[in-house]
């Protein structure tokens, strides 16, 4: 049974007890430096699939070592969007065992460090023993949707979001909290830990309760100026400080269950996990203000990386932390490849048919405006109801059509958000490109070259897993210039009559978002 243990506090922060940064020294330091070719494992856990990755020291993945295991969401009409947190780790544990059985002996040995991406704002309780006492919350479960009016109305929602750099929306931990107050309020009398799954994996990996900057920042209950949790919001839900995790850093050393399984990882260091957004930015190399990597997985979302302190974030972007430095300030969408896998499953179409018949069809010739929050709306708006909608339909309207009109409207939306990071960011020369969705379609790629008026770049599909071996990298003092080092595949150049036609489309989809969602909210609001 685990037991819970609080990190030692650290010196150098002025953080209150139980929200300090603590840096374990690395005793294997003198073992990296004797390794010839230091590997670094790299798991990423996302809300879709598990993988697993063995990274050498010049960035590049051992191929015949990779481990992809697909997973699948409990999702409902009501806004539930659920994963069980018990089976979600024994993914993670067959993908790192299966891992390093393909990686064979000559490479294990070799193994440094392992970092660790996974999926931003998700939220699962747990008892003093590491004991799962609900699912495990996504970012898209919106049944708190309920609660977030009176949130906005009891606290200063524009203070709220300065200071956390979230919004309040049901994304976010502080109406997910508020929500299972109401629905779950048995959580309340006993002993409880709110965590993101990383903080419940850790725990029951290395037998220590932590979290990191980076997986704290995105709860929207972390104060990003002065890593801390956010005392006032904490007061208004009725949080102890015990119930949220200390910071870390680095874990070493796991528990003899895992030490038996996998005596190849139980003396290097493990970073705690980093969000998936800041570690695709790494990933794609886009780690300066000029440049913005555009990601679409099941979600998306197109960010900068900057230093810590950084520029206020305009209404509708928010803003992360990577570590200590650096900051990760964007906007995501709730639709992205599953809007794709939506449209092809729906409209009956193949996924090579849908490419080229998508494909072979001008801009926005096809007299629709799509609105594309089948999954409700993160940026730009944080409208907690909205939903999607599709005007202009007519008898001659064809299923091409449709999907066209649906990838069109999530690139309007993307442009939409690079024009609200010009406001306080250098303009982008390129985009980088990476995610599965995105990259797997040369016709979507296109699109959003096309609507965003800029050259877009293909990356790396598995921009994260290459982002948290680096940071790994980077902790380890063994990742040289590999930041700067990554492949550049095609180019998509946008074409200046079709921006011209996205930039009409995109009014009108304003519009109708004025029409459909907020006009609508207006009134029920009573203005």
């Amino acid at each position: 049974m685990l037991t819970f243990r609080s990190s030692r506090s650290c010196r150098q922060c002025s953080s209150p007890p139980g929200t300090h940064l603590r840096r374990i020294r690395s005793r294997s330091r003198d073992k990296t430096a004797t390794r010839r070719h230091p590997h670094v494992v790299a798991l990423d856990v996302g809300s879709s699939s598990v993988r697993a990755f063995l990274f050498d020291p010049d960035v590049r993945s051992v191929r015949a070592a990779e481990v992809h295991h697909p997973i699948e969401p409990h999702i409902r009409s009501d806004g539930t969007a659920e994963l069980d947190p018990d089976a979600l780790m024994r993914v993670v544990v067959r993908c790192l065992s299966a891992l390093l059985r393909r990686a064979g002996p000559a490479r294990t040995a070799q193994i440094a460090g392992v970092g660790t991406s996974t999926f931003w704002h998700g939220l699962v309780a747990a008892d003093d023993s590491a004991r799962a006492l609900t699912p495990l919350y996504l970012w898209a479960d919106n049944r708190s949707r309920s609660v977030v009016g009176r949130l906005k109305y009891d606290l200063d929602a524009e203070q709220v979001r300065l200071r956390t750099g979230c919004p309040i929306h049901p994304s976010y931990w502080p109406a997910k909290l508020a929500w299972l107050k109401i629905e779950r309020p048995r959580l309340w009398k006993g002993p409880v830990r709110w965590l993101s799954f990383a903080d419940l994996l850790y725990w029951r990996l290395h037998g220590r309760l932590a979290t990191s900057l980076s997986m704290a920042s995105g709860t929207g209950l972390f104060r990003l100026a002065d890593c801390r949790w956010d005392e006032e919001l904490m007061t208004y839900l009725g949080l102890g400080p015990e119930t949220l995790p200390p910071i870390a850093e680095v874990e070493r050393g796991l528990i003899p269950l895992y030490r038996r399984r996998w005596p190849q990882l139980a003396d290097v260091p493990w970073l705690h996990a980093a969000g998936d957004g800041a570690l695709a930015n790494l990933g794609s190399g886009c780690i300066t203000p000029a440049q913005r990597a555009l990601t679409v997985g099941t979600s998306g979302a197109l960010r900068v990386m900057h230093p810590a302190p950084g520029p206020e974030a305009p209404p509708g972007l928010w803003t992360y932390r990577l570590d200590r430095a650096r900051l990760v300030t964007g906007g995501a969408l709730s639709n992205g490849g599953n809007l794709r896998t939506w449209l092809r499953e729906v409209l009956r179409i193949e996924g090579r048919q849908l490419e080229d018949l998508v494909g072979a069809m001008p801009p926005a010739a096809h007299g629709l405006t799509f609105l594309p929050h089948l999954a409700g709306e993160r940026s730009l708006g944080f409208a907690a109801d909205a939903f999607g909608a599709i005007a202009g339909l007519t008898s001659a309207t064809t299923a091409a059509e449709i999907a066209r009109a649906g990838l069109e409207a999530v690139a309007i939306e993307f442009a939409r958000v690079d024009g609200r990071l010009d406001q306080v960011f250098p303009p982008a020369k390129h985009l980088v490109a990476g995610g599965a969705a995105l990259l797997g379609s040369p016709a979507w790629m296109q699109i959003m070259a096309d609507a965003i008026g800029h050259p877009l770049v293909a990356g790396e599909p598995e921009v994260s897993g290459r982002g948290a071996a680096l940071f790994a990298m980077e902790s380890l003092g063994i990742a040289g210039t590999a930041p700067t080092k990554r492949k550049v595949g095609r180019v998509y150049r946008p074409r200046a009559r079709a921006t011209k036609t996205y930039q009409a489309a995109a009014s009108r989809q304003e519009a109708l978002y004025r029409a459909l969602v907020t006009d609508r909210l207006l009134v029920s609001q009573g203005r």
